[in-house]
């Protein structure tokens, strides 16, 4: 079976009968250090994987978009300088990321160009390796080409963040979001998630990352569909609570050996 890489420009040829102009992609995620905490602006260390969605796609002159799925065997339409809310499913995803850039300043006061494409991906759904940050970014890229917008990860990845937050409805934190738009190949990405400072941690050459995925099905899929809100209120309740009692801005680090845990990490890594 082909790679999306491969997949997503070769449908985009035989639907427009051109070859895209743009090929947008964003990676996947696993995180080494500091799970639940991004959104307690703590410190995190996630990496990118080989793991991507990718856009096929060609600028157009007005703000329509249409994209197919291939994955989901969909389509999606909408007008990006004014966006409604679908049907739910993988089009809100891009939906929100254009509703989110729109209302922006990022754009200073240009309007935001539309596209045609083809997505797919690799990235596992529901196996918490992002696959709904990757599509995200993989938008926000889209976007960035089509209307000429900097790429600003940390910008970016805000803006995606609030698509997936107040668009979507799921409460996530900005580590997802922030190491897909930042992520470089060999390497983990310290994020600060108070000040949204990053720095790039060469993963040694001997070290193997191994990303072992044990599925679960959830009898009540609303229930499931609604544990990262659910996880992040029953987290955030307790940060802020020792944030008061302790009155200091930012709880950074709650887990017994977490910091230690990431000084080894990052010294073991730097030559």
């Amino acid at each position: 079976m082909s790679s999306p890489r491969e997949r997503v420009p070769r449908e985009f040829q035989q639907r427009f009968g051109v070859q895209p102009a743009v090929l947008a992609r964003a990676p996947g995620r696993v995180n080494l250090i500091g799970d639940h905490t991004d959104y307690n602006e703590g410190f995190v260390l996630p990496m990118a994987i080989d793991r991507a969605v990718w856009i096929a796609l060609r600028p157009r002159v007005d703000s329509l978009v249409t994209v197919h799925s291939l994955d989901f065997g969909d389509d999606l339409s909408f007008d990006a300088g004014a966006v409604e809310h679908g049907t739910g499913g993988w089009g809100e995803y891009v939906r929100g990321v254009a509703w989110a850039i729109g209302a922006s300043a990022v754009r200073n006061g240009a309007p935001l160009h539309g596209f045609d494409g083809v997505v797919a991906g690799d990235v596992p759904l529901g196996a918490g390796l992002s696959s709904s940050a990757a599509l995200e970014l993989a938008t926000a890229r889209a976007f960035a080409a089509t209307s000429d917008l900097a790429w600003d990860p940390a910008q970016m990845a805000r803006l995606a963040q609030r698509a997936e937050n107040e668009w979507v409805g799921v409460n996530c934190g900005i580590m997802d979001q922030l190491i897909s738009a930042a992520g470089l190949a060999g390497h983990a990405l310290l994020i600060d998630c108070r000040s949204l400072d990053t720095r790039a941690v060469a993963v040694p050459a001997e070290v193997v990352v191994v990303v072992e995925r044990a599925v679960v099905e959830a009898a009540d899929a609303e229930a499931a569909s609604n544990r990262p809100n659910r996880l992040s209120q029953g987290l955030r309740l307790p940060a802020r609570k020792l944030r008061k009692l302790a009155g200091v801005a930012a709880v950074v680090a709650v887990v017994s050996g977490a910091a230690d845990a990431a000084r080894e990490f990052l010294r073991a890594s730097t030559p």
